[in-house]
């Protein structure tokens, strides 16, 4: 009878049975299977944002330049229209300082008040190329190259991202 009594005073250790951790396990994993693809969207929306945001300001500084320079718009070397739009000199006018005419000087100056309107021409976030596509005269393309970062036309001044694929709406990144 002594036994019994011993045997009946010992305690409990403390500690979790072997159910009750699988059923913390498997709540745990139905709470993964919910919230993890949530966040597998996140960096497609930052991505379209991203995407919007640099279409949205490079849009603007195209917009100021043209303004500002006797509503020539950036690309045409000098700000001579009569020659034809290079994607260098449109760079250089955008992240360079530049006088009434388009001419790009080394830094700003009473001789070159203008710009520039971006430190550097940015990466498309979906493709992840900066260089220009430079578009003539005529119908802007209805269809990306894929090739480039951007696409341009000067006589227009419409400025699309040039890459293939839609977004999480399904609005193609062209049409951005």
């Amino acid at each position: 009878m002594v036994y019994g009594l011993r045997r009946n005073s010992r305690r409990r250790r403390p500690g979790f049975t072997l159910v009750e951790i699988l059923i913390v396990v498997v709540i745990l994993g139905i709470l993964a299977a919910i919230v993890v693809p949530q966040f597998s969207n996140a960096s497609a929306v930052t991505r379209e944002n991203v995407l919007r945001e640099d279409l949205r300001f490079l849009r603007n500084a195209i917009l100021t330049y043209h303004v500002q320079h006797n509503s020539v718009a950036p690309g045409f070397p000098g700000g001579d229209t009569s020659q034809a739009p290079t994607e260098s000199d449109f760079v250089a006018q955008l992240t360079s300082p530049t006088n009434a005419s388009g001419a790009v000087g080394g830094a700003s100056s009473a001789l070159f008040p203008f710009g520039p309107y971006l430190r550097e021409m940015p990466d498309n976030p979906v493709n992840q190329l900066n260089t220009v596509r430079i578009v003539g005269p005529g119908a802007f393309p209805a269809n990306p190259a894929g090739t480039h970062g951007w696409v341009y036309q000067p006589s227009t001044k419409k400025f699309a991202a040039d890459c293939e694929g839609t977004g999480l709406s399904g609005t193609r990144y062209f049409d951005y």
